[in-house]
């Protein structure tokens, strides 16, 4: 796979029928080993690891409804009281990331009102928080730890 612009991990890879899947800690299962899976995969593995996000209160691919129609999340990291506290979109690393990307988590955070929206396909990461009270929003150049959250 190709190497990110993230510190490198030993995932647990499989061979099957379908073809190579890689074990996610938070669906605790193997997945299909697809670009944008890497992407998401090393993306949790760094959150986990270096900035101390709480296993338990993260999710993949989790489903919402956005004007009755159902979508999904690439990853949410709750908060203590169960509120969702960042939204996640990966794309694959050979997908630029652009103004399309950035309207897509804004309307699941229509939906889930969380604070931080990041994007990342593995090489280029944004992320940003956002400020309800003066309807507005900030870009910032890392994303902090979860305690910092």
């Amino acid at each position: 796979m190709t190497p990110l612009n993230l510190p490198t991990y030993n995932h647990q890879i499989i061979k099957s029928p379908e073809g190579d899947k890689i074990f996610d800690p938070l669906r605790r299962k193997y997945i299909i080993l697809t670009p944008e899976e890497w992407v998401r995969q090393n993306f949790t593995a760094y959150l986990i690891n270096e900035l101390k996000f709480p296993v338990s209160l993260m999710a993949n691919e989790v489903s919402i409804k956005l004007n009755k129609t159902a979508r999904r999340c690439d990853t949410i990291v709750y908060g203590s009281k169960g509120e969702p506290l960042v939204i996640i979109e990966y794309k694959a690393p050979t997908i630029n990331i652009t103004q399309k990307t950035f309207d897509q988590i804004v309307r699941y955070n229509m939906v889930l009102k969380a604070k931080y929206l990041v994007v990342s396909n593995g090489l280029t990461h944004y992320c940003c928080i956002i400020d309800y009270e003066q309807h507005s929003y900030i870009f910032i150049p890392v994303l902090p730890s979860y305690k910092e959250l």
